[in-house]
């Protein structure tokens, strides 16, 4: 099924793997969270983390819970399409997951920043990259002061780090489309339609 350190062995007549990317509150989570209620044979990738679960987390249904022994391990068995430490844990997506799922048939949805997306890209290559980008800064600050979940200083740390990621982006990533969320039920049909379209050319 897997090939460690090397390409997938996914062809364009299986499932479609689907790569969302955003910058922080510019409303990419709504926008799965859609797509998985509306587009059948459409799933999840869980990814791994060795960081403890949270309360109502469940191991293989929010994420691959792992000791850092474990992941470890497996990134030196090439276990890992991307994976990358954020805020001391490890987190990362396994290629096991992804293989068996696109070539039961389905597809598959994925949330990965895009310097992960980069990474990902060199074992799925054929992976639909869509970008989520707000309609401009200023929109996606109001949009960060609404959900009253961050200071001042975590908000500003946020747009710089939008800027960084829409340029990122734009120069090195691999987005097939770009979509500005000006408007949420507007970008629900539009990426609805991307993804009907993309399953349909199988």
């Amino acid at each position: 099924m897997m090939t460690s350190f090397g390409k997938s062995n996914i062809s364009k007549k299986s499932g479609k793997i689907f790569v969302f990317s955003a910058a922080s509150g510019a409303g990419k989570t709504t926008l799965i969270n859609y797509l998985r209620e509306t587009i059948p044979n459409l799933v999840y990738s869980i990814s791994a983390t060795t960081r403890a679960p949270r309360n109502g987390e469940k191991n293989g249904v929010h994420y691959f819970f792992l000791s850092e022994a474990e992941f470890k391990q497996g990134i030196s068995k090439g276990e890992f399409a991307e994976w990358a430490v954020v805020h001391g844990h490890y987190y990362g997506t396994p290629r096991k997951f992804i293989d068996e799922t696109v070539l039961s048939g389905k597809n598959i949805v994925m949330d990965i920043d895009v310097v992960g997306k980069k990474k990902f890209d060199v074992l799925y290559p054929h992976a639909v990259g869509i970008f989520i980008i707000p309609p401009s800064m200023k929109v996606l600050r109001q949009r960060l002061v609404d959900r009253k979940t961050d200071s001042e200083k975590t908000i500003t740390v946020r747009i710089e780090n939008a800027i960084k990621e829409i340029e990122f982006a734009k120069k090195e990533g691999k987005y097939e489309y770009i979509v500005i969320n000006d408007d949420i039920e507007k970008t629900k049909s539009e990426i609805t339609e991307i993804v009907k379209k993309e399953i349909s050319s199988l």
